[in-house]
């Protein structure tokens, strides 16, 4: 290779830069949705009974983020400011209507399990909150990281306290036996405190916790 392609490759721009991957990572851990900024703390409370409505209300979110922060983006310069806030209940509105007829369509089960909590993506504090701190302001790209990043730490944490749960609650994940009769003819009984809706707010403030105390950052930020 001559020296001329040597230095066009060194200074070739990666894909994806530091920051492009911290919009990503950091809602993972050092600024959670959920266990950081503790929004969309309704949402795991109601649907974390089994893993899968949970997965599915998880896959909803992450979809109403991505596109609602990528639409938001794209029409930012048009959006008046006066009116910003029902211009982005639209967007989101519109894209929950797509959620919700899809999973009536191909996972009725599941919808009516959910109920009205997939409608109530419209106001969670996460979808809107991004829209309003970051997608206005960004462009597509960054933007649709965002909400790639925002809505992977909402659902990490949100299938975490349902498998937890699950588990614990009634032996199973996903619906599959996990702790089977061998553990029944131990003594073990499924308990059934895990199924109540306080027991996902005690694991979340357990999750809490334990990121807090072995997340420097978090540590000082305190």
């Amino acid at each position: 290779m001559s020296t001329e392609t040597i230095a066009a490759v060194k200074e070739r721009k990666p894909l994806f830069t530091a920051k492009d991957r911290k919009l990503i990572t950091d809602p993972l851990d050092d600024d959670n949705p959920i266990t950081v900024q503790v929004l969309g703390i309704c949402s795991a409370l109601a649907v974390t009974v089994q893993v899968k409505p949970a997965l599915f209300m998880s896959m909803g979110v992450l979809f109403v983020l991505i596109m609602g922060n990528l639409v938001v983006s794209l029409i930012r310069n048009l959006i008046p400011s006066r009116v910003r806030i029902i211009v982005q209940l639209v967007i989101v509105a519109a894209l929950v209507t797509v959620v919700d007829q899809v999973l009536k369509a191909y996972a009725y089960d599941v919808s009516k399990e959910l109920s009205v909590f997939v409608g109530l993506i419209i106001t969670n504090c996460i979808v809107m909150g991004r829209l309003e701190a970051f997608a206005l302001a960004n462009k597509p790209g960054p933007a649709i990281l965002d909400g790639i990043g925002n809505g992977l730490g909402y659902s990490f944490i949100l299938l975490l306290v349902a498998v937890v749960r699950e588990l614990f609650g009634s032996g199973t994940i996903l619906g599959f036996p996990i702790i089977g009769e061998w553990a029944l003819n131990l003594g073990y009984k499924h308990n059934g405190l895990f199924v109540l809706p306080p027991m996902a707010l005690v694991i979340v403030g357990v999750i809490i916790w334990v990121q807090r105390s072995r997340n420097q950052k978090l540590i000082e930020a305190n």
